[in-house]
């Protein structure tokens, strides 16, 4: 008697690299943020809004984001480990990263809202005088 067939293992589909989010409307923002609680926030705020998000805690993690994914908008805090936010700024321009950013900061001085607007931030909101929802209609309005 002739031994059974084998049968061949029907085939694996083939590993993928995980893709960054998609949106409803197709929109993706960067959320640089160290403060977990805002970034939390801020992130289901504009994911109800249909906005694919990225949530990095510190201005390097942003800059490898911004050179290997598209991006619609940066929401960016200034002070944060590893790279500020005027750190993430001067390198977006060296990088020629052209992406719309506004900055969410405690920082309220009017030098730090000059510095960030002339390194090429679209606009400037203190987290301590703002409410969430102001955050996400500016951005709804630039993107």
């Amino acid at each position: 008697m002739p031994p059974p067939e084998e049968k061949a293992a029907p085939p694996q589909p083939a590993a993928t690299e995980p893709k960054p989010p998609t949106a409803s409307n197709g929109k993706k923002i960067l959320i640089v943020e160290d403060e977990k609680p805002l970034s939390h926030a801020l992130e289901m705020k504009l994911k109800n809004q249909g906005f694919g998000t990225t949530v990095v805690t510190n201005g390097h993690d942003a800059i490898e984001e911004l050179s290997k994914n598209t991006f619609d908008l940066v929401l960016l805090d200034l002070i944060m480990p590893v790279m500020d936010g005027f750190g993430v700024l001067q390198e977006m321009i060296n990088k020629k990263l052209c992406v719309p950013v506004i900055v969410i900061s405690n920082l309220g001085q009017s030098e730090d809202r000059a510095k960030t607007k002339a390194l090429g931030a679209v606009d400037y909101f203190v987290k301590s005088n703002t409410p969430i929802a102001e955050i996400i209609e500016r951005v709804k309005s630039v993107v």
